[in-house]
């Protein structure tokens, strides 16, 4: 995980100064996370955490750039921020997935009061049952979400898109694009007023939860608040980190945030599993098709091949036609005034009509 900025920072240091210290710590640290990644291998373990690294890194440099957008050069730091917020997101999903897959699991495992799913068949009432086929049902649908996001990771990683992201990163770890005037101003002066600008966007979205002593404590409808202010105190975090900060508290409250975001996604996941339905089955309607029989190598004027003075059937006209499928049709000649009559002598894999004048 990418590291604050623990350099004694002054009143009086340059900005330019300060925000370059810690950015750079933070692309190191990317770059870091790239090579374990690429050298774990097969080892999903070590690969989940260079990932996270990777992640955090990425966060923590697009959050300050957002931050101290002034402090840079603008539109080098409006590019790269966009990347990584590309990058993070897209590195998150399958984590996101598997995590959730083994919250929902747990929480059947507490309900069916068994250790493992699905348990044997009335052993435990109907809530065993039930939740054998519930975790059957998640377990599929999120186990394929997280296959396709493993999927879109490695496509990504092994993009154009993402080596260009990389190789800015590069650059950032040894030189940082800023702003000239800007960055020779005073931290007291340029970074300070600039944090205090996050921390009052977080105050103000903190101020429009609902209160905590309502009546309906917890509702899904506000669950897109709670995500914003985490998002917020997030991005004020790592202003604080830039700064040389303490930030066990708000790293602490963030925590708490991420397992309700958790548990919001988790519940969401649920509910769309509960509306799922079972598909019917389609029936297969066996294929009838027509083929010789006895009756129609007869001779005997008025069957189906009437064929005279040669031994392969030889169609003629008449007012009877049986088609198949396949597109088999034959041409019965029927007396005139005498209906034929059409028996189905099987319907299995392979059907046959036979007609009789």
């Amino acid at each position: 995980m990418a590291q604050p900025n623990h350099d004694p920072i002054t009143a009086t240091a340059d900005a330019g100064d300060v925000l370059g210290t810690y950015l750079r710590a933070q692309a190191t640290a990317f770059l870091r996370g790239l090579r374990v990644h690429e050298e774990s291998g097969a080892d999903a373990a070590e690969g989940s955490d260079a990932a996270r690294s990777l992640r955090g890194a990425a966060r923590r440099i697009s959050g300050s750039l957002a931050t101290f957008r002034v402090v840079t050069e603008s539109s080098w730091a409006d590019g790269l921020r966009t990347e990584l917020v590309w990058l993070s997101s897209t590195l998150a999903d399958e984590h996101a997935y598997a995590a959730r897959l083994a919250r929902l699991m747990d929480a059947l495992h507490r309900l069916s009061g068994s250790p493992e799913l699905p348990a044997p068949r009335g052993s435990a009432g109907a809530l065993t049952v039930g939740s054998a086929r519930a975790g059957a049902l998640l377990e599929r649908q999120l186990t394929l979400a997280r296959t396709r996001a493993h999927s879109a990771t490695l496509q990504a990683l092994g993009s154009s898109r993402f080596h260009a992201v990389a190789d800015a990163v590069a650059v950032l770890a040894s030189e940082v694009p800023l702003d000239v005037v800007a960055a020779r101003g005073r931290v007291e002066e340029v970074l300070v007023p600039l944090a205090a600008v996050a921390e009052t966007r977080l105050s103000a979205a903190v101020a429009a939860l609902p209160p905590i002593d309502c009546a309906d404590p917890y509702n899904a409808d506000h669950d897109g608040l709670w995500h914003e202010v985490r998002r917020l105190l997030r991005v004020h975090r790592y202003a604080r980190e830039a700064l040389g900060e303490d930030v066990t508290r708000p790293a602490a409250a963030g925590e708490a945030l991420d397992r309700h975001r958790d548990a919001a996604e988790a519940a969401g996941a649920s509910a769309t599993a509960a509306r799922t339905r079972a598909s019917p089955r389609r029936r297969r309607t066996p294929s009838v098709s027509c083929t010789p029989t006895s009756a129609t190598r007869s001779r005997r004027p008025g069957s189906i091949s009437g064929a005279s003075g040669s031994g392969s059937p030889r169609s003629h006209r008449g007012n009877g036609r049986i088609t198949d499928d396949g597109g088999c049709a034959r041409t019965a000649g029927i007396a005139p005034g005498r209906p034929p009559r059409f028996t189905v002598r099987s319907l299995g894999p392979v059907g046959c009509f036979t007609c009789s004048a």
